[in-house]
């Protein structure tokens, strides 16, 4: 089994307490400034990248039924038209140094918006003070920004609830707390496989290229961030898509390479307790048609009471399964090199 060089099972096992701690953390540094009125603003932008983009998602599927107002989530540099003084931007970078999201915050203020920065430190939380926008510090020393997603989560919705904007968030974060602890005693280091459901999906999918499926707007998070978790932990391709969407398109795609495709493909199927009605009736149909191109489907439940707990426990689900998978592989599960590599490169190419 390859090292983990950066620690990052230790940081997985932290994450029920992460969540917790940044929680109450950014309580405090909420009560140091004024929150605006929720009154003021015709929209919610999350602008974020990676490891710390996924937070929009996040915010965006937990809170579609009770927000007043839509959430859009920006993964791009240019600021759109539509921002102004009736927008509540939230600038999420774990390090604060992630360019596109400093240009995209820099943007919003220009343009009026009222941001709200969350970060470790970084350019992000200069230009907040600069401004004197509100920054809600997060806890250093994490090894990526994909092991802090629980510390970066906490202070969007903390600042949601004080507006009145969520005013289930902090009772849906206490069920999600508990819930990634009773995830974290099932999937931790010294539980061996098939005991363990981290380590028998890694098993499972081996070296079969994942194709992640999930319903509806949380499911769709919880896939796209298990794919993300694939890319930079186990140094692996794999691809994500939704329902309904996929029933459109993708569902075409599987039977004409079928005798490739069986052979180094698997369905991962990503369930949870919060789908409309229909999106399991499509579900079940579509795997009848699709099922016969992949090696194997595997049907993954997320546990919890509520919409962030379920959603959050598929996701820390994926993640220790991401990293099982890249130590089975003697891969180190910490290092993102091509990263660090193609940010050198930018570096380089810009003086």
């Amino acid at each position: 089994m390859a090292a983990d060089s950066l620690g990052v099972l230790a940081a997985l096992e932290g994450a029920p307490e992460q969540l917790t701690a940044a929680h109450e953390s950014a309580g405090m540094a909420v009560d140091k400034g004024v929150l605006p009125k929720p009154e003021d603003f015709d929209n919610v932008v999350i602008m974020g990248m990676g490891g710390s983009g996924i937070v929009g998602e996040i915010v965006q599927s937990v809170g579609t039924g009770t927000l007043p107002v839509p959430v859009v989530v920006l993964k791009q540099y240019r600021t759109p038209g539509f921002i102004n003084e009736r927008t509540l931007a939230f600038g999420v970078s774990y390090s604060g140094d992630t360019e596109e999201t400093v240009e995209m915050s820099r943007g919003a203020l220009e343009a009026g918006a009222h941001l709200i920065a969350v970060s470790s430190g970084g350019a992000l939380a200069d230009l907040a003070h600069e401004r004197n926008a509100l920054h809600i510090p997060v806890e250093q020393g994490i090894p990526g920004p994909r092991f802090a997603l629980c510390a970066m989560v906490a202070p969007v919705f903390v600042v949601l609830f004080r507006m009145g904007m969520l005013p289930e968030a902090h009772a849906t974060m206490v069920k999600a707390q508990q819930q990634l602890a009773q995830r974290r005693d099932q999937c931790k280091p010294d539980i061996p496989s098939p005991k363990n459901p981290a380590r028998e999906l890694a098993r499972r999918i081996g070296r079969t290229i994942p194709i992640i499926h999930g319903a509806g707007g949380l499911g769709a998070a919880a896939a796209m961030r298990w794919k993300q978790s694939i890319n930079e932990n186990a140094k692996a391709p794999a691809f994500w898509n939704a329902y309904p969407e996929l029933d459109h398109n993708e569902i075409c795609a599987w039977g004409q390479h079928g005798d490739v495709t069986r052979q180094v493909m698997t369905l991962v199927s990503l369930r949870h307790g919060m789908e409309h009605q229909q999106l399991d009736v499509r579900a079940r149909l579509t795997q009848e048609i699709i099922e016969e191109a992949f090696a194997q489907v595997l049907v993954v439940e997320g546990q919890g009471e509520g919409r962030l707990a379920q959603l959050l426990d598929l996701v820390y689900l994926g993640d220790w399964t991401s990293c099982y998978l890249a130590l089975d592989n003697d891969v180190d599960p910490g290092p993102i090199d091509a990263i660090a590599q193609l940010k050198s490169a930018l570096a380089a190419a810009a003086k």
